[in-house]
Order: C-alpha cells, then structure tokens, then sequence
C-alpha cells in the first residue's frame, strides 16, 4: 500500500474510534467488566489536545459504528485509537484489523500485537523466546491443569486475558496448594478464560513509559509503584481504581537500575512489535533485577488517572505534549518524515537513551 503525501496538520480530519464506558454500563455490565472502557472526559482530552495541535477530529466510536460509518462511505486521514472491546480474545484487535482491511492508518500497534498482548502467556512465552526475563508460568485451563508441574510456591494467579487489575486481588497471591485450587477454580469460573500462574516476583514495582518506533523508540520515564501504608502490595483492581488512597509514585532515581528497566522495555517494545507508545510493566526479582510482567500498547490516556499520562507528567512533559509525541511517532512511521505541530513544534523531551 502506498499513502499519499502526508498532508499538513492543520489539512488531517482525525478520527477517534473509542469503547465508552458509560453505554455498556447504561446496558447492564458491571463496574468490573467496564473497568479497560473509557469514560467521557478521556475522549474530551484526547480530542482538546488533538485540536490544541491543529487537527481536525470527528468522534467514530465503537467497532460496531466504525463499521457503519465505513459502510456509509466515511473516511479519515488518520485514526486514533483507543478501543478495549469487551468481547473475546481478539477484542484490541478488532479496529486494527478492520482499518487495515480498509487501507486507513491509525495511531497505535497493529492486530498482531494487540492479540499477542492481550494474552500475557502467548506473549510471555514470546518475550522469553527472545532471551528477555520474564517469572516462569503455567497456564491453567480447566479443573484437568491443576496437578499438571508448575512454579514452586509461592504463586501469583490472574486472568490471561484482562487488564486493569481485572481478577487480581489479595487473593492472587497463593502460599500452598489448597490455595491454589481454590483460587484457579474461582477465576476459571469468574472470567471464563485460562488462569495465568507466575513465580511471585517479591521486590519493586515499575512501569516504564514508551514513545515511538524502530530506533526511534524512547523511554518516556520509569515510574515506580510504592504501596501505602497497611496496604496489601499487589497491585489489584480495587487499588487501581483507588489509587490516590492506595499507592503513591515515584520515578525512579537509581541510574543503574534506571538503566536495566529501560533496556528490558525497550527489549519488550521491540520484541512484540509494539508501535508508537505504551507501557511495560516489571517487577524485581529475588535478586533485584527487573523482570518482565506485561506489555500494555493500549496504555489507558485519562488525562488525570492513567499511568502513562501520570508518568509522562512526572518528566516534564504535560498531557498535549504527549498526545502530539504520539501523533509525531504515527506519523513517521506511515509517512517516513516528521510532521510539525501547528501549535506545538515537536521538542526534544527527556528520554531515556535507547
């Protein structure tokens, strides 16, 4: 496929294709089922900060209304998007593939890599391939997995395909086998899909902020997670959700060991095939040295409460200056040149060396 001359910013309609909480909340799902979709204020700030930067956008929606708007002869220059969906092991997939049947760009990785992040053992088995350090795991399926071998105690359980903490909790963490059973059982009965089972990882906490592709890729920042006082260390459900309660962050200021989780994100980034920006998260084994637990290339964009925001704020750089670091890191990639920003001139932020 060949693209045309990357038009001027001002000149590029954008469309923002999007899961809102709030209509599959408004049809019965729970808080829980809803927890990757968006609410309303983060499309406003997308949306803000796109028209800060000079483009023009108009609101798609879901994968269903994409569809629709394709079918009515619709077209984009351009789509940024954020869709979760909420059905299915291909559910990140969805939009990618049917915009790449389309022949329309858009911002973010590929089909390929959103099914190979979504289920954290096809993609651990991936990153371990590659030489990458990733906990040793097993995959529970069903009630005949759980005499097959696994990790020593203790373990770490959760769902192969959710984020957000979704079926993580104080529970995830099991020191025998009575422990285990219960809780696999439980979580194969809760969300429907195999059980992910981890050697428990017992030092810090980091998720590592990434923009753009290729050897253009960079390291936006390092940001630690520190759990509040008499606060169970696990990073769950319930303490993403009250995280200004539960955990407080930090970037991190140990230039060496700043040093080891950006070679592994960059690693991982690389790896997956991941594009234009998201997250990786770590932890630090028995002997300090990180680890790699999950890649999220859908990093959540709340200007206020998602991380990457959060981390990108932590280093300088305000919520539009990501979204155009983003824009600038797409655009690139498709059209093999830098644009430039009608408000905002693309800067040299602080990244870390690749």
């Amino acid at each position: 496929m060949v693209f045309p001359l990357s038009p001027g910013a001002n000149e590029m309609k954008i469309g923002l294709t999007y899961d809102l909480r709030s209509e599959y909340l408004s049809l019965g799902y729970s808080e829980e089922d809803t927890a990757e979709l968006d609410k309303t204020e983060t499309i406003e700030g997308i949306e803000t900060a796109l028209h800060s930067l000079g483009y023009q956008t108009e609101r798609i929606g879901n994968a269903r209304s994409l569809m629709m708007r394709l079918l009515n002869g619709n077209r984009w220059d351009l789509v940024f998007n954020i869709c979760e969906g909420i059905f299915g092991d291909g559910r990140e997939s969805l939009v990618p593939a049917i915009l790449d049947d389309w022949q329309i760009p858009y911002v973010f990785s590929g089909a390929a890599t959103m099914a190979l992040s979504l289920n954290k053992a096809l993609c651990k088995r991936v990153v371990r391939d590659a030489g990458i350090p990733t906990p040793d795991f097993c995959l529970i399926r069903g009630k005949y997995d759980l005499d097959r071998p696994k990790p020593e105690f203790p373990l770490f359980l959760k769902p192969v395909m959710e984020g957000s903490g979704k079926g993580i909790g104080a529970y995830s963490l099991v020191w025998n086998e009575e422990e285990f059973r219960i809780t696999c059982l439980t979580l194969l009965e809760r969300y429907n899909q195999p059980v992910l089972v981890e050697e428990y990882l017992p030092g810090r906490e980091f998720t590592v902020g990434i923009c753009g592709n290729g050897e253009d890729a960079r390291v936006l920042g390092i940001m630690e997670v520190i759990f509040k006082n008499e606060v169970p260390e696990i990073y769950s459900y319930e303490n993403k959700q009250n995280y200004k309660e539960a955990v407080e962050y930090q970037n991190t200021e140990d230039s060496e060991l700043a040093a080891a989780c950006a070679r592994l994100a960059l690693d991982v980034w690389e790896v997956t095939g991941s594009r234009d920006s998201g997250r990786v998260d770590m932890k630090l084994n028995r002997l300090g040295r990180p680890e790699f637990m999950e890649i999220n290339p859908l990093a959540g964009l709340n200007y206020k409460d998602s991380d990457l925001p959060i981390l990108a704020a932590m280093n300088g750089m305000n919520f539009t200056q990501l979204i155009d670091a983003i824009m600038q890191a797409a655009l690139k990639r498709i059209y093999g040149s830098e644009m430039t920003s009608v408000i905002i001139q693309s800067e040299q932020y602080s990244y870390y060396p690749a």
